[in-house]
Formats: C-alpha cells, structure tokens, sequence
C-alpha cells in the first residue's frame, strides 16, 4: 500500500486566509493548481466544473461592485444597521481585491444528464455540486503543498446572476464560490475543529 506521510500534514496546514502578500503567483503555478482540481472524482466522469481565473484590475473590481451590491441589498433586507453593513462588506471587498489571484468555480450545467422529472435532476445537480466540492478541495489542498494559502467564499451562491452579468458568462455557468489565492501575510485566528463523528452499523460476521 502506498502511503504518503506529506498528506496528514498538508491537511492539517490549509486554513481559511484572508490577508495575502501582493507577490505573484507564477503563470505554471496557477495551472496546476487548476490541473489538480480536474483530478478531483466527479458523478458519470463528467468533471461539470469550470474554473474562471480573474486578473486584479476591472474585471475583478466590476464583479466586487455586483456582488456588494446584491450583498448590501439583502443585509438591509435582513435589518443591519448602516455600520455594520459597511464593515461587513469593506471586509470582504479587501479579501478579494487584495488577493493576487482569484478563482471563480463554476459548475458547467451543460456537462450534466437530464431528466424529465424534477426528483432525478436535482439529484443530478447535487452530484454536480458534490464534484466541485471535492475539485476545490483538490487545489486548495495543491495550493498548501506549493507553499500558497487561500481561503473559500461561498458569497456568489447567494448572487449568481450578479455574477455572470459582471464576469460576461453564460447562463450554463453556475458560480459556486471564490477562492482568493497567493501568499499569506497574516494568518488567520483558526477556529477549533470537531472531531469527527461516526454512527456506526456493524455488521455482523456472517462468514461460516
């Protein structure tokens, strides 16, 4: 059995960070990283994923203006008060303009099997969105190993078509997340993780 004691280590070490040193990540770096999240497993082999790299600069800002946009409309919606909307989305913009790489996963509603019943096809996409996760974890787990860090952002869930508008993407791309990338310059405060938790069903031996 092949056995890589680099592993456990590696996992251990990835962290969600939010302050990023402005060096840039080399041009081969990046494709690897994009390399290791096509090997992640995906349901039927149809790898329904597609990761968008955005430069600093325009396209980057018009995709931070969208989204706080649509963020700073359902925090009012949600009844936060003036200051606690602006800290929250100052915060943010920084993550992701300070980062000197960005990833926009997206899964490619195209590559999926359709159904004609509505049961089928949101397992369908669960799968899909099962594969992506797994991809993601591939590079950021890729990202750790090549001495980068970053961090995962679930904002563009919560404003999908903000973000294809702002991005000029199809409607088959669903952004699922933002993975700002490089290398870290202040760690972050790491929360206390669970253990993991097992129910068990034993079965019994059964062998004559």
């Amino acid at each position: 059995m092949r056995h890589n004691p680099a592993i456990p280590d590696i996992i251990s070490r990835r962290q969600s960070v939010r302050r990023f040193r402005p060096s840039a990540v080399a041009p081969s770096l990046v494709q690897t990283l994009i390399d290791a999240a096509a090997l992640a497993p995906s349901a039927h082999g149809r790898q329904p994923w597609l990761f968008v790299v955005i430069a600093p600069g325009a396209p980057r800002q018009r995709l931070i203006v969208a989204m706080a946009q649509q963020w700073e409309a359902h925090l009012r919606a949600d009844g936060s008060d003036d200051t606690t909307i602006t800290k929250r989305i100052d915060a943010s913009q920084q993550r992701i303009s300070d980062a000197p790489l960005l990833f926009l996963p997206c899964i490619d509603t195209s590559r999926l099997d359709h159904y004609p019943d509505l049961q089928r096809q949101h397992a369908e996409y669960m799968m899909a969105v099962q594969s992506m996760g797994c991809a993601i974890q591939n590079l950021l787990l890729t990202a750790v190993y090549h001495g980068l860090d970053a961090g995962w952002m679930c904002a563009p869930l919560f404003c999908q078509q903000a973000v294809r508008a702002a991005c000029d993407m199809p409607a088959h791309l669903d952004p699922q997340a933002l993975i700002p990338c490089g290398y870290m310059a202040q760690p972050p405060k790491r929360r206390p993780k669970r253990a993991g938790h097992t129910l068990r069903h034993d079965v019994p031996n059964t062998t004559p």
